[in-house]
């Protein structure tokens, strides 16, 4: 039996940084390990991606040329879709309509479209209840992933669960945080609530092998 391969289209909170980047890191460079043997991933997240912009630049063609019978695409967008510029999609129309390619580019091919909402950003209310930063975007895929039966992940709740349970101050040793001089690439610290150090990004890297356990996936 051939290996099956594994495809990850995403934006920073996914993506693969080398040493200059370190020790920020992306769920997908941790996802492998947690993984069946022979499971081949390709982690085509990039940063500063919406579901709208990787498909404009000719990210999803490039998986298209590769993927085969059997293989899975992970889909994670929703942090740049909200952001007011070209990458700009509307959470039920553009939003929808473009994760729909996703799905139908992989069932062309015969492979396994499963989607992901959005990762929560590190954000609490003077209360220390996690604040929703994504608006519409997970219940629109959500909505989408029940119209077209589609696996779901939901990397939303499951995080905002996990960072609730940490509180304000533990959840900081997930993400970026960083002191003037902790690190030689960041001399002069880091405060990041969105993207994760190499610790949280294993996390959340188990968070989604959790969720595609629970979706049945065989992975």
């Amino acid at each position: 039996m051939e290996n099956i391969q594994l495809f990850l289209a995403g934006d920073s909170t996914v993506s693969h940084y080398d040493a200059s980047a370190a020790p920020r890191a992306g769920w997908g460079q941790r996802i492998g390990a947690l993984l069946n043997q022979g499971v081949l991933v390709h982690n085509e997240a990039a940063s500063g991606r919406s579901s709208k912009s990787f498909i404009e630049e000719g990210r999803l063609d490039r998986i298209m040329e590769h993927m085969q019978n059997g293989d899975y695409l992970f889909v994670q967008f929703g942090h740049n879709d909200q952001k007011p510029d070209e990458r700009y999609t509307e959470p039920y129309g553009s939003y929808q309509a473009y994760l729909r390619k996703y799905v139908e580019c992989a069932r062309m091919k015969q492979a396994n479209p499963v989607l992901i909402t959005p990762v929560q950003r590190r954000s609490f209310d003077s209360e220390g209840r996690v604040r929703d930063t994504h608006g519409d975007y997970p219940d629109a895929m959500r909505q989408l992933a029940a119209e077209f039966r589609v696996p779901l992940i939901d990397l939303t709740s499951k995080s905002a669960r996990l960072l609730q349970t940490l509180g304000p101050e533990s959840s900081k040793k997930l993400f970026l945080w960083l002191k003037p001089g902790e690190h030689p690439n960041y001399p002069d610290g880091a405060e990041d609530d969105t993207h994760f150090c190499e610790y949280g990004a294993g996390v959340v890297a188990g968070l989604v092998a959790e969720g595609a356990k629970e979706a049945g996936l065989v992975l």
